[in-house]
């Protein structure tokens, strides 16, 4: 059965040559932001259609996002073709896993600042007690366990630490994964037994100030905050003086609440209206937790196996609930 795919915004060459090496003959693929005519198309790769892409093709019944998340533009207008199912492509999870257990590892043993003063020639802190945490049997809380999640689990368990884990359907945990799993709403359950905590949710209206003064102050003390979701999901206020006041040990924060407005202010905007920088117990990385060597060579690899089970008629992986935004 040939699979009829328009991909809307077309790669580089490099890696458009990559992704139709791993195709199978079955799909049938054409490219650029003008519709093919006739407009066969059944699967529509985009992240921000517009309603003539989708109108375009009476055979359309899958939207591919080719990232993990659901634009708010895009979740309006999809609400408006029922009959068009929309996935995400988890092909960064992976090496958001690995940057979230980077910066779990960097705040709670203090290397930046361990790093700063041997620079400077001053071995004063290896005599010193040392304020970093043993990991190995502490417990790990993750909220949000889809794909970051379940990977992030497994790396938590090979250090020697208990894991547990929010799932909007936890009813669909297996026995054999590597954390507990419980509801969103066993979160205020679920804190006071966390040492690290690590944030792997969409921002939604759901998780939209989650964790503010009150969720923190329940987390074990000298406890560890990563976040590789969304910013908006911690209160700003709440983490800055957490941290400032020592009700947290430590943070590793990859996502922000300010984000440069063009090119022009890459390399003047603060991240937060709060001085985090000024803090010796915050790992401050820019929002790049997906960015790995051959980045676009990874997400062609998971787009080319979801356009190949689409080919043999399997149900595409990583459904998006348009109701829950994610």
């Amino acid at each position: 059965m040939t699979r009829h795919v328009h991909l809307l915004d077309p790669p580089a060459a490099d890696a458009l040559a990559a992704l139709r090496e791993r195709l199978d003959p079955a799909v049938a693929l054409t490219l650029g932001p003008e519709t093919p005519r006739p407009a066969r198309y059944q699967v529509l790769v985009a992240g921000r259609p517009g309603p003539e892409h989708l109108d375009a093709s009476p055979d359309l019944c899958a939207l591919l996002i080719p990232w993990a998340g659901l634009p708010e533009a895009t979740r309006e207008l999809m609400a408006r073709y029922p009959h068009v199912a929309v996935h995400n492509l988890h092909y960064n999870a992976v090496p958001a896993a690995e940057m979230a257990l980077a910066l779990l590892l960097a705040a709670a043993k203090s290397l930046l600042p361990m790093d700063r003063a041997l620079r400077a020639h001053d071995w004063t802190p290896r005599y010193n007690p040392s304020p970093s945490p043993l990991l190995h049997d502490k417990t790990a809380l993750i909220l949000g366990y889809g794909a970051i999640g379940q990977h992030l689990a497994r790396l938590c368990r090979a250090l020697g630490m208990h894991v547990l884990a929010t799932r909007r359907h936890a009813e669909r945990a297996s026995p054999d994964d590597p954390a507990a799993v419980y509801p969103p709403e066993a979160l205020n359950h679920l804190l006071p037994q966390a040492d690290v905590l690590l944030i792997c949710l969409p921002h939604t209206p759901a998780t939209d100030g989650l964790i503010g003064a009150a969720e923190l102050a329940q987390l074990r003390p000298g406890a560890v905050l990563v976040n590789v979701g969304r910013a908006p999901i911690v209160q700003e206020a709440a983490l800055y003086q957490a941290l400032r006041d020592g009700t947290l040990h430590a943070a590793g924060l990859d996502v922000w609440y300010h984000y440069p407005p063009d090119e022009a202010a890459r390399a003047h905007t603060p991240p937060s209206r709060y001085p985090f920088h000024t803090l010796e117990n915050v790992v401050m990385s820019p929002h790049r937790a997906g960015a790995v060597r051959d980045k676009e060579g990874h997400r062609m690899a998971h787009l080319a196996r979801t356009l190949n089970a689409a080919a043999r008629g399997e149900l595409l992986p990583n459904p998006v609930d348009l109701d829950a935004g994610y």
